[in-house]
């Protein structure tokens, strides 16, 4: 008896220190959480390509790891990098911009109140609804601006990972300690998940990014460029979307007394800048699959305060995976019972 406790007491305190070390090394490497998040994401959009260099082309791992690499950088980081970029380079030029909308706005509003004679908005919540909107664009792209560092990790851990992804994969099959079958799954779901939040946001607000700038341009908005960009990104915000972009438009246009462009365009942004979004979403769906709306919004809001701009992707992806976890382990521990009827 004494032996066991002895033996109990050792494993306690062993799982004690294990858990210990987990928890002080995930909180000194916490920062460099997005770069394993980004490094997870590419290899579950490259797996398939590697595969297929190295098992029917022949390539060696290393040639092949290095190929995708450089065609992964040149395709999809350096295009994203040269906008965060520019828009980095013009944060105090977006904030003029917000700063003007909100001007405008308020100068709207005080002329419908002076025409109905009805207070809508007080000046202090005004005030509060400037200095929110004016930090909006640097608090999101906060997290992404000088990220050179976290951009070397991910490459560095994408390499490993696509070199030794048949060794990586069999470990993680052997030492998960899940039944074979939510194994599967688990890859199964978060390969599905991973290709529509990384491959399915992006592309749909491209998609109302390039349908709204045919309008602005339809209706001659200026700096064609910035709101093309800035519609892209609000399309990725769930609930309100790209109406966050064309909307301050339209007010501005109303200020500026261009009230049939500014009607066309509110117009115009509910009829199709709005329904592409559900359009193209419905016909991605069909390849991609599909993630719930609240997964999404509460997706969004947590990814942005943990990793800024590209919290938008990761956001979903955790929320997702945590849903996937709750139901293998309903599988794998709850009752598979299912209980009758009641007569």
């Amino acid at each position: 008896m004494s032996h066991l406790n002895n033996q109990h007491i050792r494993q306690v305190s062993f799982y004690a220190l294990l858990i210990f070390l987990i928890i002080f090394l995930f909180m000194q490497l916490a920062s460099f959480l997005p770069a394993l998040l980004g490094a997870t994401t590419f290899y579950i959009l490259m797996r398939s390509r590697m595969l297929y260099l190295v098992y029917q082309r022949k390539w060696k791992p290393n040639s092949a790891a290095v190929l995708l690499l450089i065609l992964s950088f040149l395709i999809i980081l350096l295009p994203i990098g040269g906008c965060i970029m520019v828009l980095s380079s013009k944060v105090n030029y977006a904030i003029a911009h917000v700063n003007q909308i909100v001007q405008s706005f308020q100068t709207f509003i005080r002329t419908q109140e002076a025409y109905f004679k009805i207070e809508f908005i007080t000046e202090a919540n005004l005030q509060k609804i400037n200095s929110s909107v004016a930090s909006f664009i640097p608090n999101v792209l906060g997290a992404t601006v000088n990220s050179i560092t976290t951009t070397i990790l991910l490459y560095l851990i994408l390499y490993f990972m696509l070199v030794n992804s048949r060794e990586m994969e069999t470990w993680l099959q052997k030492n998960i300690p899940l039944k074979d079958e939510n194994v599967t799954l688990i890859g199964t779901e978060l390969n599905k998940l991973v290709i529509s939040n990384a491959i399915g946001i992006p592309l749909t607000a491209l998609v109302q990014g390039l349908v709204a700038v045919f309008g602005y341009w339809a209706l001659g908005v200026n700096d064609l460029w910035f709101w093309f960009v800035f519609t892209c990104i609000c399309a990725m915000i769930p609930m309100f979307g790209s109406g966050l972009a064309y909307f301050p438009i339209s007010i501005l246009l109303f200020v500026q007394g261009e009230n049939t462009k500014g009607l066309l365009l509110i117009i115009y942004g509910i009829l199709f800048i709005g329904s592409s979004d559900n359009v193209f979403r419905f016909l991605l769906q069909r390849k991609l699959g599909d993630v719930h709306p609240l997964i999404t919004i509460f997706g969004v809001l947590i990814g942005i305060n943990l990793f800024g701009f590209i919290g938008l992707i990761f956001g979903p992806i955790l929320i997702s995976l945590l849903i996937l976890l709750i139901r293998i382990y309903i599988n794998e521990f709850g009752n598979p019972k299912i209980p009758k009827e009641i007569s």
